[in-house]
């Protein structure tokens, strides 16, 4: 792992010269990035999770979106604290969306955490934002793409964005800065 010196958004490091006040010329906002990590078919992906969980411990506010997960009561009013710097939020609905046909209830849940996940995006609360699952939410139809298109050119530059999920449309893989793509090679 690469340490780097990163300025807080809107912060800087002045450093008194002469009666003048000159900026420090290593700390500089580092423009966030763009990862995919996408599969065949829906799966975990634990080295995102670690990556989420290692930037969180260095003191980065990270913040971990599951679009098609339910089940809790969670929700974006009522998240989890995952230690000081991780919050995790699900939708807020009765169970897993497995497939596009989904209750009005369901809709309006997973609406109201999109539009709370773009919220937080824009306002840049979070250095790093994992939206899990995603692809499939754009799949179902139950989030644009253009609206997640939008979202990534417009968001504060620290901001980071981990977007995982099968079927990854290509639009998004185009704007990305990393696609990983997981495959199984089975042996016979």
């Amino acid at each position: 792992m690469v340490s780097q010196l990163r300025a807080l958004p809107g912060g800087s490091l002045h450093m008194p010269l002469s009666g003048e006040v000159r900026q420090h010329p290593m700390l500089r906002a580092i423009e966030g990035t763009v990862q995919v990590f996408t599969s065949q078919h829906r799966t975990f992906f634990t080295n995102v999770m670690v990556q989420a969980m290692r930037a969180s411990e260095q003191g980065m506010p990270v913040l971990v979106v599951q679009f098609l997960k339910g089940g809790i009561g969670q929700g974006p009013n009522n998240p989890t604290q995952m230690g000081q710097n991780l919050t995790w939020i699900r939708c807020e609905c009765e169970g897993c969306i497995s497939n596009p046909q989904v209750i009005p209830e369901t809709q309006a849940a997973l609406l109201a955490l999109w539009q709370h996940t773009q919220q937080v995006i824009n306002e840049g609360q979070y250095g790093l934002v994992v939206l899990d699952e995603l692809s499939l939410a754009i799949d179902f139809g139950l989030i644009k793409e253009n609206e997640l298109l939008n979202l990534l050119k417009h968001r504060p530059a620290h901001v980071e964005v981990i977007l995982t999920g099968p079927q990854m449309p290509e639009s998004l893989l185009d704007v990305a800065d990393q696609v990983t793509e997981f495959r199984r090679n089975y042996v016979v």
